[in-house]
């Protein structure tokens, strides 16, 4: 198996300081094995899965917060199958302190186990501050959505971005995760464009297999053709290699400008590989202040 990059010289260093992680309810073992690679009071997303109870999810958040970091329990809407769920998740974190930080989304179910169609409907009830929620993230689509129309979308992110100030609170955007940096820095500028002023997080895979890569690409409907999967340092040809995504920071490094994307910052999709990723960023960063 080819080995990942690390790129010491072609990662800057800014883009690898107050980045974020996501991992799910069952990746508590990888996280503490993990642990020690990670600055403490970094960001870490816990997914909100089908596949895992309230109870899985709780434990998650509280050993995110145990090891020192701080929890991002994910609220998928569409799981939802009662207000009384929604309160019973909110009312969990809260008592255990993990709930300051969450992040909204739809969800994968076509149709709402519940009342919440959405991750607005979640914002707009009103329950998040009074559960002691002082931030909310949101999802963004820098190359659309295979479900969803773009002009859905884009109303969708101002209308979100609307009610989290409306209710008090601060915000944040992160963008599903791409090879490509060209559009993903459109995108922030269409938003600024628009007058959406969260701060962004561009979603980036760790270094994983060319094979899972693709899968997950595939599942999400991000664009893989010969050549974006080329730039980025994916060999389609070489399915059993492996990547990085250090061509893609250095390739946001030189098109990120302050004036025109505004407060951008990274989160890593670790797709399990929470140590893969935590070595990979320790590395580049040692390198990079070497």
């Amino acid at each position: 198996m080819n080995p990942v990059s690390t790129a010491p010289t072609a990662v800057s260093t800014s883009l690898l300081e107050d980045f974020s992680l996501e991992m799910t309810g069952k990746d508590v073992p990888k996280l503490e094995e993990a642990s020690s690679l990670i600055p403490q009071g970094t960001r870490i997303n816990v997914t909100f899965l089908g596949n895992e109870n309230l109870q899985l999810r709780l434990d998650a958040a509280r050993a995110v917060k145990r090891l020192g970091f701080v929890p991002v329990p994910h609220i998928s809407a569409r799981r939802l199958g009662s207000r009384a769920d929604f309160e019973q998740f909110l009312g969990g974190l809260q008592a255990d302190g993990t709930g300051a930080d969450v992040f909204t989304v739809g969800g994968d179910p076509t149709r709402p186990e519940g009342p919440y169609e959405d991750s607005l409907s979640l914002i707009e009830s009103g329950l998040l501050p009074e559960y002691g929620v002082r931030h909310v993230g949101i999802s963004g689509y820098p190359e659309g959505h295979p479900a969803i129309s773009a002009e859905v979308l884009w109303a969708a992110l101002r209308d979100k971005s609307a009610a989290i100030a409306a209710q008090g609170l601060d915000g944040s955007v992160i963008t599903q995760f791409g090879f490509d940096v060209d559009p993903v820095l459109a995108w922030i500028e269409r938003a600024r464009g628009q007058g959406i002023t969260l701060p962004v997080r561009i979603g980036v895979p760790g270094p994983a297999g060319v094979r899972r890569l693709m899968s997950y690409a595939a599942r999400f409907g991000v664009g893989t053709s010969a050549s974006i999967a080329k730039k980025y340092g994916l060999s389609i040809t070489n399915l059993m290699g492996t990547a990085g995504p250090d061509k893609f920071l250095r390739a946001l490094a030189e098109g990120y400008d302050p004036v025109r994307h505004g407060e951008v910052k990274i989160h890593f999709y670790t797709f399990g590989g929470l140590k893969a990723t935590s070595e990979w960023i320790a590395a580049s960063r040692k390198e990079s202040l070497a």
